[in-house]
């Protein structure tokens, strides 16, 4: 997966679990009034791996990002974020970075943009200094567990696992499983990944056996469009229900670059009819 999926995968998972993560970084139980879509007027920007949750009395703009250095620079985005979101809400916004994966030693982590007499500050998240115990009590949060401070990862993935295998829905069970081996392998290897979770549900995911017993380009690449596949099925049934086979079939067929722009695109579908039109556009 690319930086980019992965930052739309937490994406995925704060609109689908809000209330979760606005308690969680706002460290209070919220409730969170309206997802707000990721598209902002006034001159609209697409903003692939960012959430906006609406409460009572702020909006919530969380920035996913597993790179550090982003173009344009991750400091002007948020001030831009911030003004475009209060130009339209005339609401206080609470803005948060969430960082994935470590950066090298010698990156600088930005926590504000300044230039003359402008400033505009922002909090950061630095997952990798988290304490699991917080993603282990909610299973919302559970896959970011994986992400967060450990000395004994073979005992952290270990809780994780029991505590996947403690959800009684079927559904919410393989649902969490996938996105939290996604998520692990920004930290570990796959051979230890698969350690701790149970076959039928891995292969679901996009850590394949075709992926990681195939030495070749060709099965590499199958296995990558296979699981590319399963994950965009998988996250598009959430979105808008059930893909008619029709649609699947027409799906099933896309090169591995067009299912990575669909897996960003779906995050912004709404209906079958935002499918329907991605997909006329998208032909060959």
């Amino acid at each position: 997966m690319s930086a980019r999926q992965f930052d739309n995968l937490c994406k995925y998972l704060s609109e689908k679990y809000p209330n979760s993560f606005a308690s969680w970084l706002l460290g209070k139980p919220i409730t969170v009034g309206e997802v707000i879509k990721s598209e902002l007027s006034i001159e609209p920007i697409r903003a692939d791996s960012v959430t906006f949750l609406r409460t009572e009395e702020r909006i919530l703009h969380l920035e996913f990002q597993v790179e550090v250095d982003t173009n344009p620079p991750l400091p002007l985005r948020m001030l831009d974020y911030w003004v475009r979101l209060h130009r339209r809400y005339r609401q206080p916004v609470t803005q948060v970075v969430i960082l994935l994966k470590q950066p090298a030693k010698a990156t600088v982590i930005e926590t504000e943009f300044s230039l003359e007499n402008t400033r505009h500050s922002y909090q950061v998240v630095r997952m990798w200094e988290q304490d699991p115990a917080i993603f282990l009590e909610d299973t919302a949060l559970l896959p970011l567990a994986t992400l967060a401070a450990t000395q004994e990862p073979e005992k952290l993935l270990t809780q994780i696992s029991q505590q996947i295998s403690n959800i009684e829905s079927l559904e919410q069970r393989q649902d969490v499983a996938i996105c939290t081996q996604l998520l692990a392998g920004l930290k570990f290897k796959k051979k230890l990944i698969r350690q701790f979770f149970r076959e039928e549900i891995m292969q679901e995911s996009v850590i394949y056996q075709d992926i990681l017993q195939k030495g070749l380009q060709q099965g590499l690449q199958q296995g990558l469009q296979q699981g590319e596949l399963a994950v965009v099925v998988r996250l598009l049934t959430r979105r808008i229900g059930t893909v008619p086979q029709e649609m699947r079939s027409l799906i099933e067929v896309l090169p591995l670059p067009q299912l990575e722009n669909l897996a960003e695109a779906l995050l912004d579908f709404t209906n079958l009819s935002d499918l329907v039109t991605w997909l006329e556009a998208n032909r060959d």
